[in-house]
């Protein structure tokens, strides 16, 4: 889906992939971002000055669907590492080198002009090392973890 959105004076070219997909992967002017929207309540409000934006979210997949869309997926996609999807400091590891995690699982937690952003997985395997530290500066594109090999 592509859309033009105006946000003040700028107008940002934007596409969105699938919905149904985690994660999401929407550009905005020609870079590519990982949405993970949130699933903790069962509808999100956005408001603006203007407008309220009331959108319903869908449900976490059980296990049984993370497990049967990873295993279809050509292990080509599947990343071998996370990467900062934004530049910040990282204000929380949330699992250890070792860990099993789940699809969606929360890794980190990475802050970005003063909001906690959540990183999660990709994928469901095991983490084999974690490459950054509380406290650390990252840079859009730095490895944050990497995963074991399947």
């Amino acid at each position: 889906m592509r859309l033009k959105v105006k946000v003040g004076d700028q107008t940002f070219d934007v596409e969105v992939g699938d919905l149904k997909e985690r994660p999401i992967l929407a550009t905005v002017d020609g870079e590519i971002f990982e949405v993970w929207p949130e699933t903790k309540a069962a509808y999100t409000t956005v408001s603006t000055s203007r407008t309220t934006i009331i959108t319903k979210e869908r449900p976490t997949p059980n296990k049984e669907t993370s497990s049967a869309s990873t295993s279809t997926a050509p292990t080509s996609q599947k990343l071998k590492y996370v990467k900062a999807p934004i530049p910040g400091v990282i204000t929380l590891i949330s699992i250890n080198a070792g860990d099993y995690v789940d699809v969606g699982q929360e890794l980190c937690k990475l802050e970005a002009m003063k909001m906690n952003n959540s990183v999660r997985s990709t994928h469901a395997g095991v983490i084999s090392s974690i490459l950054i530290s509380i406290g650390q500066q990252v840079k859009h594109g730095d490895i944050l973890m990497e995963y074991a090999e399947d």
